[in-house]
């Protein structure tokens, strides 16, 4: 079968780093070829802490994924996250061009679709940050308003309510050092939140109001849509990783055996009474240590009830929570502990879903974990939004005005690295 492009999405993560290639046939089949994984100990909360070492975490998962793959990785699209992100929203007006007149109006062009976005992202920033994304959520042409393409119609001013995000430029610029001393080109960074929405929400959610939570390692990430469009990102400076600490803490064990434990044994619930006690092998002694499983699950319960309690005030503060008609997805590792969306569903009062990542072919068993979302959504946003083309018309997506944006620094940090 002739490949048109291998795309690869490389997901930053703070305890994993995955690199997923896929590869998008003449006919717009879209199928994983490869997968690779490895820790990340150069990572913390969703930033870059040590250069070396994920530079070495990136170099080994995307080995792993070409061998699998057989094929070579050029370039990769990358996830960002970390508490430096941040969101606001902005309004542009603009009079709509006289390209074409038509009674007491003019027929708004592409131009004036990308003319009002620019105005509306014009927004004072501090040097040390950038845009990441600029995502429209509605247009309003003379009076009348929520319009989602205002292309093609007619009308005097046009208006655009945008969503901005914006991050550290420093954490962008160590990113773009470690991708390219892995031996790759960064393509485009992209919102880890956002990408995953690309993979575990449907058109649907977005219409009638949804929640995303990709309760990742070393943080929480928010993005909210409502009415097809998003209206809130935010991320949260706790993961499952603070999970693993806190059983690691209270009952006196190793990180990596608290982590083991957290995933094999643990749950937000008490357990049956009947439930017999769980023997850990300790390091450097003869004898597992003894653990009480309602001590465990208590533990877990505190801190991902403090992780969902402040993901409710997030979405209070905005005046969002009671406009998720479609209830709650979860997805990230931290999603897979037994009874999270049962405890989801007590303190939202909504109806809650894990996220199964889907719209790619190939390694299905590999993928389909909610740990994966991240690294499979941005490979559907490159081919949907981002930078990323298939010779096949029928493939080709749609690019946003606004999407390659990270593209147009790349000169500036190359000479910073040159």
């Amino acid at each position: 079968m002739p490949i048109a492009e291998t795309v690869v999405g490389l997901d930053l993560g703070t305890t994993k780093i995955t690199a997923i290639i896929v590869e998008i046939s003449d006919s717009s089949e879209m199928r994983v070829v490869g997968v690779g994984t490895t820790k990340s100990p150069g990572m913390r909360r969703g930033v870059v802490v040590d250069i070396e070492q994920t530079t070495d975490a990136i170099r080994e998962a995307v080995d792993l994924a070409e061998q699998m793959a057989g094929t070579k990785v050029r370039e990769v699209y990358v996830g960002v996250a970390g508490d430096h992100i941040r969101s606001i929203n902005s309004r542009g007006v603009i009079a709509v061009s006289r390209n074409q007149q038509v009674g007491y109006g003019n027929i708004i062009s592409q131009f004036d679709k990308e003319r009002v976005i620019e105005r509306a992202k014009e927004v004072a920033l501090p040097s040390d940050r950038e845009v990441l994304h600029v995502l429209p959520q509605h247009f309003t042409v003379d009076n009348e308003m929520n319009i989602r393409e205002p292309v093609g119609m007619t009308g005097m001013r046009l208006e655009a309510d945008v969503h901005i995000i914006t991050g550290a430029r420093a954490s962008s610029q160590n990113i773009y050092h470690c991708v390219k001393g892995a031996g790759m080109h960064l393509k485009e960074l992209v919102l880890e939140p956002l990408a995953s929405s690309y993979a575990v929400l449907d058109e649907d959610e977005k219409d009638l109001g949804v929640a995303l939570i990709d309760i990742g390692g070393g943080t929480t990430d928010i993005v909210v849509y409502l009415d097809g469009s998003i209206r809130h990102t935010a991320v949260i400076g706790v993961g499952g990783e603070n999970v693993t600490r806190d059983v690691a803490a209270v009952i006196g064990i190793a990180s990596e055996s608290a982590e083991k434990l957290k995933i094999e044994k643990g749950g937000v619930f008490p357990p049956l009474p009947e439930t017999l006690p769980i023997n850990v092998p300790q390091h450097g002694e003869w004898r597992a240590k003894q653990v009480d499983p309602a001590e465990l699950n208590a533990v877990i319960n505190a801190r991902m009830d403090e992780i969902f309690r402040l993901v409710m005030r997030e979405l209070k503060r905005v005046d969002l929570l009671d406009r998720l008609s479609a209830g709650i997805v979860l997805t990230g590792g931290a999603s897979l502990l037994r009874g999270t969306t049962k405890l989801a569903e007590d303190i939202f009062r909504r109806p809650v879903r894990i996220g199964i990542p889907c719209g790619l072919n190939g390694l299905a068993d590999t993928i389909q974990s909610p740990a994966h979302a991240t690294g499979v959504g941005l490979v559907l946003y490159a081919l949907r939004d981002g930078t990323a083309t298939t010779s096949s018309p029928a493939a080709r997506p749609q690019r946003g005005a606004f999407s390659g944006l990270f593209n147009s620094l790349r000169g500036i940090f190359e000479g910073l690295v040159t």
